[in-house]
């Protein structure tokens, strides 16, 4: 984009924001900073680091010279991000706040705010990159694979995409660190955040505690053999190998994928009976899936691709999975190549045409 104009920046107190505001400044476009604060339950937290990241988002407007302001959308979060986390958990789904969030507060409510400001675009520090053809916008990976951020924005629609910079996203991170060091920003060392933003780095079960009541039951193997009690159907996740009390277990036969002393995993909910059904061996079959169907779908182009063959992701960090697409109203059905480990209902599917991510749907299911 060669024309100069008003972008509003996210600055979250991080380095790629703050290497993102100062690319754009150096290309002469007017640069405005804006602090997002989306949870505020617990603000005296030692988990919530809102306070140190909005002096680290400050201290970074301050040398490079642009306007910050702090801005607050918790209500909005909670009605649109949180309140759905809660009720897909509720149900025994794993949900991908992150993607919501995305969807409904940072390219939506944040995109509108910065539009009432007199802003053209807006841009954030995520690792993806926006490319414009014939007239349409495709979302694609950041160039640095390792941190290419594209799964959790496959929900961005034409008209945002047409409004968002990715500055990073032609970065490489040991780059984007290079460029911070070089400007002396004080954030250049920082370390990345890890974890969903409104839990931070606490320990999930412990936050998940105060808004979903317990309700122990039964944790059986294949052969429907009592090992244990869980603490509640929605504290744990598909492919989950830690925390389920279990560790010391020993059930006599061999297992299918593992021996005696294998690990447990856990490979089904059921939800009906409040029965956790756990497996032994990384490889157990139960654990596999060569098809999955999702729903909610959204896709970049606004329409659904053409069926046939693609790439596609259940989970973020995983490589991509060859996989043939048939969607149908609203829906849409994958079948891999090769069996995918721990398909998760409630996360997300997201699909790829090589550096094209096309958009992708919620899991509801998945079979063997």
């Amino acid at each position: 984009m060669h024309r100069k104009s008003r972008v509003v920046v996210g600055l979250s107190g991080g380095v790629d924001s703050a290497v993102s505001a100062a690319l754009l400044q150096q290309q002469g476009h007017e640069v405005v900073g804006i602090f997002m604060k989306n949870w505020e339950d617990d603000d005296d937290s030692e988990y919530c680091s809102s306070n140190v990241d909005f002096v680290d988002a400050a201290a970074v407007a301050d040398v490079l010279g642009i306007e910050i302001e702090h801005v607050n959308f918790a209500a909005n979060y909670k009605d649109r991000v949180f309140a759905e986390f809660l009720r897909e958990y509720q149900g025994g789904r794993t949900p991908n706040p992150d993607v919501l969030c995305n969807a409904e507060i940072k390219f939506k409510a944040f995109l509108d705010h910065a539009m009432r400001l007199g802003a053209e675009k807006i841009a954030t520090g995520h690792y993806a990159r926006v490319r414009e053809r014939a007239g349409r916008f495709e979302l694609l990976k950041g160039l640095d694979e390792s941190k290419d951020q594209s799964y959790f924005l496959h929900r961005l629609n034409q008209q945002q995409l047409a409004k968002t910079l990715f500055p990073v996203g032609e970065l490489r991170k040991t780059e984007v660190r290079r460029v911070a060091e070089e400007l002396k920003l004080p954030n250049a060392k920082k370390k990345d955040s890890t974890g969903i933003c409104f839990i931070g780095e606490r320990p999930f079960r412990e936050f998940l505690n105060r808004y979903i009541s317990k309700e122990p039951g039964p944790i059986k193997d294949e052969r429907g053999r009592v090992l244990g009690q869980h603490q509640g159907l929605s504290f744990y996740t598909l492919g989950q190998r830690q925390g389920l009390g279990i560790g010391g277990v020993k059930v006599k036969g061999a297992q299918r994928g593992g021996g005696d002393h294998a690990p447990w995993f856990v490979a089904r909910k059921d939800m009906d009976n409040n029965t956790l059904w756990v497996v032994q061996g990384h490889d157990h079959p139960w654990l596999l899936s060569a098809a999955l169907q999702a729903d909610d779908t959204s896709w970049c182009a606004g329409v659904a691709p053409a069926p046939g063959a693609y790439a596609a992701k259940t989970r973020y960090r995983q490589a991509d999975a060859p996989c043939t697409l048939s969607p149908a109203d609203g829906r849409f059905a994958l079948a891999f190549t090769e069996p995918q480990w721990a398909v998760t209902p409630g996360q997300s599917a997201v699909l790829y045409d090589g550096e094209v991510c096309l958009g992708g749907g919620v899991i509801s299911g998945a079979r063997g």
